[in-house]
C-alpha cells in the first residue's frame, strides 16, 4: 500500500538521521566514557531494535526489540561526554514507540527520556537555566514527534477502514442489484408462460385437430401454422429457461466492487469461458469481498491479483497479494464463514501464506 511505502521511507530517514547524529562518536571524534567498540556495539543494538520493532510480525518480539532500543539509546547518551545533537536519538526512540505500544506507553517513555536528559544536564555541569531549556526543548520535540506520528498512523488506519467499508458497500450493491434483476427475470418468465405459453399450447392443439379435417389446401396451411406455433412455443420455453438461469456477469461484478480502492491495486482476470450459476456467483463475490477486506486491514500489500479459471468440473478463484503474509494461518470468523459457504455448495477453500497471502476457493462448474 502507498501508506506503507511512506512508512518505509520514513523509517529509512530515521535510520539515516540516527547514523548521522552518531557519526562523530562512531568516528571517535567525540570523547566517550567507554571504549569506542563497546559504544559502536550498543549503537548497533539500538538500530537493530528499531528495525525489528517496526518490521517484525510477532508482537512479543516487537515489544522486546523496543525495550532493547530504549535501553541502548539511554546507554548511548549517558556514555557520551559531549551529547550535542546525539539527544535526537531519544526523539527517534519515542517516535518509533507509536508503532509498537499504545499512546500512553509512548508518553511514559517521553517522561523517562526527559529524566535521562535532566540527568545528563546535571552530569555535564550545566546551570539550571541552560539545563531547563535543554530539557524542555527535547520534551517538546518528543511530544510533537509522538503526536504527529500517532496522527499519521490513525489517518492511515482510517483510510484502510474506509477502503474496507467501500468494498462491503460495493459488494452489497452488486448483490442487491442482481437480486432485483433476478426477481424481475422470474416475474417476466412467469408472465410469458402464463400469457403466451398457454395460448400457444391451445393453438397447437387446435391445429393438430385441423390436420385431420378434409381438404388438401386447408391441410397445407394448417401444417405451416402448426410449425410456426410449435416454433413459437419452443422460443418461449427457451426464453423462460434463460431468464431463470442467467447468472450475473462475474467479471463486471468483481471489477465494480474493487475499483479505485485507496492504496491497493486490484487486478481482476476472469477467463472468458467461466460459467457459474447465481448461487455460485454470489459465493464468489462474497469471497472476493472478504479477501479484499483482509488484504486492506492486515496484509500491508500494494497489489492483489484475483484470477478466476475453469475446467471440466469446477470454477476456481485464486487471490494472492504481495504483502507480508502470516505464519501460522489462523482462521477468523470471515474465513470460517467462507469455508462453510463453499462447503454448502460442494466446494472448498484453501489458504497459503508461504509468500504473501493466497486464498483459493473452488465451486462446481
Amino acid at each position: 500500500m502507498r501508506g506503507r511505502g511512506t512508512e518505509i521511507w520514513a523509517g529509512v530517514a530515521m535510520l539515516v538521521v540516527s547514523i548521522g547524529v552518531a557519526a562523530p562518536a562512531l568516528l571517535v571524534a567525540d570523547p566517550l566514557t567507554i571504549p569506542g567498540l563497546w559504544w559502536t556495539a550498543i549503537f548497533l543494538c539500538f538500530l537493530g531494535g528499531l528495525i525489528v520493532a517496526t518490521a517484525s510480525g510477532r508482537r512479543s518480539l516487537r515489544y522486546a526489540a523496543l525495550v532493547v532500543a530504549v535501553v541502548s539509546v539511554w546507554a548511548l547518551v549517558l556514555t557520551a561526554q559531549s551529547t550535542g545533537i546525539l539527544l535526537i536519538l531519544l526523539v527517534v526512540a519515542a517516535a518509533t514507540s507509536v508503532y509498537v505500544v499504545p499512546l500512553w506507553c509512548g508518553l511514559v517513555l517521553i517522561v523517562l527520556n526527559t529524566a535521562v536528559i535532566a540527568i545528563i544536564a546535571v552530569l555535564t555541569d550545566r546551570d539550571v537555566v541552560e539545563g531547563g531549556i535543554l530539557t524542555g526543548f527535547y520534551l517538546l520535540i518528543q511530544l510533537a514527534t509522538l503526536l504527529s506520528t500517532t496522527a499519521l498512523i490513525r489517518e492511515q488506519t482510517a483510510r484502510r477502514e474506509l477502503a474496507a467499508a467501500h468494498v462491503r458497500v460495493q459488494a452489497a450493491s452488486v448483490l442487491l442489484s442482481e437480486s432485483a434483476r433476478t426477481t424481475e427475470r422470474l416475474r417476466i418468465s412467469r408472465d410469458l408462460h402464463d400469457l403466451i405459453g398457454h395460448q400457444l399450447t391451445v393453438l397447437t392443439l387446435e391445429l393438430e385437430t385441423a390436420r385431420h379435417l378434409d381438404g388438401v389446401e386447408a391441410r397445407a396451411h394448417t401444417e405451416r401454422a402448426n410449425d410456426v406455433a410449435r416454433g413459437l412455443l419452443r422460443d418461449v420455453r427457451a426464453t423462460v429457461g434463460r431468464l431463470r438461469t442467467e447468472a450475473p456477469d462475474l467479471e463486471s461484478a468483481l471489477r465494480d466492487m474493487t475499483d479505485a480502492l485507496p492504496g491497493l491495486n486490484v487486478i481482476i482476470d476472469v477467463a472468458p469461458e467461466v460459467r457459474v450459476g447465481e448461487r455460485e456467483t454470489t459465493a464468489l463475490i462474497r469471497a472476493t469481498q472478504e479477501i479484499v477486506t483482509n488484504t486492506l486491514r492486515h496484509a500491508e500489500a500494494r497489489e492483489l491479483r484475483i484470477t478466476v479459471s475453469t475446467d471440466a468440473d469446477s470454477v476456481t478463484l485464486r487471490a494472492r497479494d504481495d504483502g507480508r503474509g502470516t505464519s501460522p494461518v489462523r482462521f477468523g470468523n470471515g474465513l470460517l464463514g467462507l469455508r462453510e459457504r463453499f462447503e454448502e455448495l460442494d466446494g472448498a477453500l484453501w489458504v497459503d501464506s508461504a509468500s504473501g497471502f493466497e486464498v483459493t476457493v473452488r465451486v462446481p462448474a
